[in-house]
């Protein structure tokens, strides 16, 4: 049933499950299309059910790279991958998360395979699968908790130099904690992030320069 707001009034008594209609993500998404246009702008959902606003968010940077890049293959893979990479969501029921995966997939799956045609690979295909696995996570975003109680941690993936990411880890807490902080003197392990324009903690990890389509060796 297109534009379904409420799946079940049990979802709605035990969750507060309703979901947004087509016409308002579209209407709220307009009040920031100007860094929906941005291919590298980071998207967090803290509740993103099956992926309405973040689907919505997708076509519009996919959108951007088939208009500047549709003509060059290679440019196109890159950030067809770069776009999909800023895209993040936390989802309490496990159900949600699985479905809003599989529509972020396939939104991705079709522009890609359209804008590569015969050059489309299933290696970057894969490399798509393994963000979503990262950046869409089943959660509570209220305790900040994953479904087995460890923390969320999420991939920051930054494209530098040609073809290579550099991959930091940060635990969502701490991003937020960062968010509200002022500089103060005592801020050792933060540092300013001119693109939020907040102080972020340090990652908890970081990984190696590696190629996208190799983004996967990281496990």
């Amino acid at each position: 049933m297109p534009d379904q707001q409420v799946k079940s009034k049990k979802r709605v008594t035990d969750h507060g499950e309703v979901f947004t209609a087509e016409r308002e993500v579209r209407a709220m998404c307009d009040l920031v299309d100007s860094e929906c246009q941005r291919i590298d702008s980071r998207f967090l959902e803290p509740a993103c059910g099956e992926g309405a606003f973040l689907t919505e968010i997708l076509r519009r940077k996919l959108a951007v790279v088939k208009r500047q890049y549709g003509k060059s293959p290679a440019d196109f893979e890159r950030y067809c991958v770069m776009a999909l990479s800023s895209i993040y969501g936390v989802e309490l029921l496990p159900d949600n998360a699985a479905i809003c995966r599989d529509k972020l997939f396939g939104i991705w799956d079709r522009a890609y395979t359209a804008g590569m045609k015969k050059q489309a690979s299933d290696r970057c295909r894969e490399i798509a699968r393994y963000l979503l696995r990262k950046n869409i996570l089943c959660g509570d975003a209220l305790t900040l908790l994953q479904a087995d109680g460890s923390p969320i941690i999420f991939a920051e993936w930054s494209f530098t130099v040609g073809n290579r990411v550099q991959r930091r880890d940060f635990r969502l807490n701490e991003l937020m904690a960062g968010s509200e902080k002022q500089m103060s003197l005592d801020m050792r392990g933060w540092e300013y992030d001119p693109v939020t324009d907040a102080f972020i903690p340090a990652p908890i990890q970081t990984y190696p320069l590696t190629d996208y389509r190799r983004l996967d060796d990281y496990e």
